[in-house]
């Protein structure tokens, strides 16, 4: 709603500050009188200051039951109603740090203060809870009254009495009047336990249980009983925080006033703080802000006021609230709307992320209408149905998320995640142990379309030179390039590409000869440049080794689809014995070392979806890599055993490990024994160490480099 354009006419104005001052008044009445709020801090704070905006861009329509000019609500009718001495005023919010430098520069210019003038601030928690002002005469309590509506009070003097943190008389010294003001608040492991009492206590008596929302309406609730007894026997507490009516005012700071109400026996905020300027009071905002989960009771904010008493009095109020003081909310961290539908957005690695659209609502000031569900296994958890009712979370910046699904109203039914890629229509499925479901459509998906092709045009795959990010942009937004086969038809749109700002009929036919270069790939890099998951460049040679030739590869892919379909059309077996056995079958199959049956299940879901096939019949038209054969020569590190370990610099691991087994090495992943040499790149860590314990012959990267050159 704050978000939303301002009215553009008056009469639109007119019309949406009543309905505004309707609502408000309304939500007063339910937080303050009945302690039953229907909506979120957040969204109140959303509605005041959506009533504040409009009321600046047309001051003349401000109306006389402005929320502006409001304070709390009517006292509630079973209480006695006292007017306050001095108004319990409220405090202006604000929601960043930029406003409450503002509110510093806004004291500086009414005061007239320059610029090198030091304006103190102290700051401390705001404690969310019921604000309550006691009543001190010849320093014996006597009175305590609620905020009510900031003029008139609820007498709740004989409820008061039952809270141990409140003294009953002020010591020798104190002013003949004086009026403590602060907070009745509930702690949350007490709120817990009073909740878990009021439901045993219904269970025994066979009445309904009534459990209060948070520990605000708990405490509002409890002192503001009928009966004392009630009172007496809820766990409430009191923190001091200001003064009232006073006959005389013993300090001239609100730091030494503060200090003072501590002798006094009055409990204060630990985290008080005097600051020497905004710098000062943000950084305490932001150590409360830390340490706000650990607090024993809840807080909504921090409150800075000006230092110097002298500054308050002549700073004075405006509207409903002082100008010398301001609460700096903390970022809403919950609130409450509908979960209109879930969407599937579908990541460049092709993975499916459910996202919930929501009813639009204000959390942390931010005005939220999506929010992540992360997977699959998350909306089974929470059983999150479209049409329910959900608790959002968010701190910071961080993304919105579902917490939690409210008690629902009616039966929905189950969300059904697909098992369709939404973009491209291929199979998504999720592999054994994982919780992503991902699409299987690779590079013929529109959503993973770009990262595959500067796959498989890259250095590790098929290495096209001058086919890079920007230029397969340029071609796909042109239509030229859909799919890896494309790459070998570029020849007919050459005319149109000289044509094109940025080419030359030079540079063109660079590219086009750099292309056709590749109508005779290798055969590992081929495979590895269509993103199989888990086939990386060593992955591609090893099963090449054994296989030949692509064809056969793909011939293998039949093979492993029709034994997934035998196997998992078994009957009267046990889930996980029938994986076992499968995932054994597989890796059989297959028949090459440390090839398992990850890579299996990944080339089955990949021949499996029809698309890709098409894409591999198109590709292998264009091209026609020779059988594979691992050609080595001799050289130094011949029938040795090599290790790689920590970060390569102008070589990929697969790389590197492809030039290994060319110079007749086996590449192993540990160091042992066994092992010859070790090529140690930065951050090489324990096997270094391993190394050279074990007199272990360790050359870096340039060593390595020269080896292989050697071997040239």
């Amino acid at each position: 709603m704050t978000d939303a354009p301002l009215p553009s006419t008056e009469t639109d104005a007119a019309a949406e500050l009543e309905r505004l001052a309707r609502e408000i008044a309304h939500h007063n009445v339910r937080y303050h009188t009945d302690d039953a709020p229907e909506i979120s801090d957040a969204a109140y704070d959303a509605l005041v200051r959506r009533n504040a905006a409009i009321e600046a861009a047309f001051p003349a329509l401000v109306r006389a039951d402005s929320p502006s000019r409001q304070i709390g609500a009517a006292p509630a009718a079973h209480l006695a109603k006292v007017a306050h001495a001095r108004p319990m005023m409220s405090l202006d919010n604000a929601f960043a740090d930029e406003e409450v430098e503002e509110f510093v520069r806004r004291v500086r210019r009414f005061l007239r203060l320059g610029d090198d003038e030091p304006v103190a601030l102290t700051a401390e928690p705001k404690i969310d809870g019921l604000s309550c002002s006691l009543r001190y005469e010849e320093r014996r309590l006597v009175q305590a009254l609620t905020r009510g509506d900031g003029t008139t009070g609820e007498d709740v003097t004989a409820n008061v009495l039952t809270i141990d943190d409140i003294p009953r008389t002020l010591p020798d010294g104190a002013p003949a009047v004086f009026e403590v003001r602060g907070e009745v608040y509930m702690e949350k492991a007490a709120f817990a336990a009073l909740n878990q009492r009021l439901a045993a206590e219904a269970e025994a008596s066979g009445k309904e249980a009534r459990r209060f929302a948070n520990p605000r309406n708990a405490a509002a609730g409890s002192l503001r009983q009928k009966d004392a007894a009630v009172t007496q026997a809820r766990p409430l507490r009191f923190l001091a925080h200001g003064w009232g009516e006073a006959s005389a005012v013993p300090c001239d700071t609100q730091e030494a006033i503060v200090a003072a109400l501590r002798a006094w026996g009055f409990p204060i905020a630990g985290a008080f703080a005097r600051c020497d300027d905004a710098a000062a009071a943000l950084a305490v905002y932001r150590a409360i802000e830390h340490q706000r989960a650990d607090l024993p009771f809840d807080i909504d904010g921090v409150v800075y006021k000006v230092d110097r008493l002298d500054y308050q009095q002549r700073l004075g109020s405006v509207g409903r609230a002082p100008r010398w003081a301001i609460a700096h909310k903390f970022p809403a961290e919950r609130a409450e709307t509908v979960l209109e539908a879930i969407d599937i957005q579908v990541g460049r690695t092709g993975k499916l992320t459910p996202v919930a659209r929501l009813t639009p609502v204000t959390v942390g000031g931010v005005v939220v209408t999506n929010a992540t569900l992360h997977n699959r296994d998350e909306i089974a958890r929470l059983d999150a149905r479209v049409g329910d009712r959900v608790l959002l979370q968010r701190a910071g910046d961080v993304i919105p998320q579902v917490v939690e699904v409210l008690p629902r109203d009616a039966e929905r039914a189950p969300y059904v995640f697909p098992d369709h890629c939404p973009i491209c229509h291929s199979e998504a499925v999720a592999e054994e142990g994982e919780v992503d479901v991902r699409c299987t459509g690779g590079l013929i998906c529109p959503a993973q379309r770009l990262e595959r092709l500067k796959h498989f045009v890259g250095r590790g795959a098929l290495d096209i030179d001058g086919l890079g990010e920007k230029t397969l942009v340029e071609f796909v937004d042109l239509g030229w390039i859909a799919e890896p086969a494309d790459i070998f038809r570029l020849a007919a749109h050459r005319e149109e590409l000289v044509g094109r700002e940025g080419w030359q009929a030079k540079s063109v036919d660079a590219l086009l000869a750099a292309i056709e270069a590749r109508r005779q790939p290798d055969a590992a890099r081929l495979l590895f440049g269509l993103g199989i998951r888990h086939i990386g460049i060593v992955t591609a040679r090893d099963l090449l080794k054994h296989y030949v030739t692509l064809p056969k590869v793909a011939a293998l892919a039949d093979e492993l689809i029709a034994l997934r379909e035998r196997t998992t059309a078994a009957l009267g077996e046990e889930e996980g014995r029938l994986r076992t056995r499968l995932d054994k079958a597989i890796a059989e199959l297959i028949g090459v070392d440390n090839i398992g049956a990850a890579v299996g299940h990944a080339l089955a879901d990949f021949f499996h979806e029809p698309h890709n096939r098409a894409v591999w019949d198109d590709l292998l038209a264009e091209v026609a890599p020779p059988d594979f054969r691992v050609e080595t020569v001799a050289s130094e590190v011949s029938g040795k055993t090599v290790v790689f370990t920590g970060t390569l610099e102008t070589l990929s691991r697969d790389e590197a490990k492809a030039q290994a087994e060319s110079l007749g090495a086996h590449v192993s992943g540990s160091v042992s024994k066994k092992t010859d040499l070790l090529v140690a790149g930065p951050g090489a860590g324990s096997k270094a160490k391993k190394a050279a314990e074990l007199g272990i012959r360790v050359v870096d990267e340039a060593g390595w480099i020269a080896i292989v050159a050697a071997s040239g």
